[in-house]
């Protein structure tokens, strides 16, 4: 008997299971929440297939997108707790934003970096300070 030999039904299924990921798999794009399963279907229109973001797994379990990571965060910069423009004391990280000093949100070395409160922030653009906001957290 060879061992290489596959039975009719062993043929079958891989050849279903070919056909299947190749099919379906393979032209969906991968859910942006869990990376592993292919997106749900959302409509068909004009011949055309239309995908949802994430797979149906994660749409009944309400598994969200996480969103993406600040710049400055990334380059290694943490708030301060006390805004360096006016000295406040925050209970909370969010009264508090990261804002450039050249402007250029691309450039975030530390020295272009600075903390700043909620109040600063609306007053600076009236200061002509030659600050920009950098990155916002998104409200969770």
């Amino acid at each position: 008997m060879n061992i290489y030999r596959k039975s009719q039904k062993e043929w079958c299924i891989t050849a279903l299971t070919v056909r299947f990921w190749c099919k379906y798999i393979m032209l969906r794009p991968i859910c942006s929440a869990c990376n592993q399963r292919p997106c749900a279907v959302n409509c068909y229109r004009d011949g055309k297939v239309y995908y949802r973001s994430r797979c149906e797994h994660c749409i009944k379990r309400s598994r969200r997108v996480k969103p993406p990571e600040p710049r400055w965060k990334s380059a290694g910069y943490k708030k301060k707790p006390t805004c360096d423009r006016c000295g406040f004391k925050a209970r909370y990280s969010v009264q508090l934003l990261v804002y450039h000093v050249d402007g250029n949100l691309n450039n975030n070395t530390t020295r272009n970096l600075k903390t700043i409160c909620q109040n600063c922030a609306v007053e600076i653009p009236k200061v002509d300070l030659p600050w920009s906001p950098g990155d916002l957290e998104p409200d969770l």
